[in-house]
């Protein structure tokens, strides 16, 4: 059982700046190999942000946030990191890690989920 804990969400105006943090229990087990964000805004259905695999050298991301967002991860510290930079108001929504044995986008693969940590950017 893998166990994912989100932080670093908050209020923001456009334009500016947050970093998500995702905690993983464990450290590196078949189900710990890949991690992703994804979010979810109201009305809308969940979307994949970003992916990094184990040694973080794969990287993935949606092409919304491709140039402002940049994923990292440190093993030491079994956390995850979404660096969130030039934000925009459509960039508003819950989000969420994921743990799971591939690195991909697609979300079915990914088996462990955190609760989520909200984003809200502001004009």
């Amino acid at each position: 059982q893998v166990q994912l804990t989100e932080s670093g969400g908050g209020l923001v105006q456009a334009g500016g700046s947050l970093r998500l943090s995702c905690v993983r229990s464990t450290g590196r087990t078949p189900d710990s190999v890949a991690t992703g964000w994804f979010r979810q805004a109201p009305g809308k259905e969940r979307e994949s942000v970003a992916a990094i695999n184990w040694s973080g050298y794969v990287t993935y991301y949606a092409d919304s946030v491709k140039g402002r967002f940049t994923i990292s991860k440190d093993n030491d510290k079994n956390t995850v990191y979404l660096q969130m930079d030039r934000l925009e108001p459509e960039d508003t929504a819950v989000y969420y890690c994921a743990s799971g044995p591939v690195t991909t986008r697609s979300a079915p693969p990914y088996k462990y989920w955190g609760q989520g940590t909200q984003v809200t950017v502001y004009s």
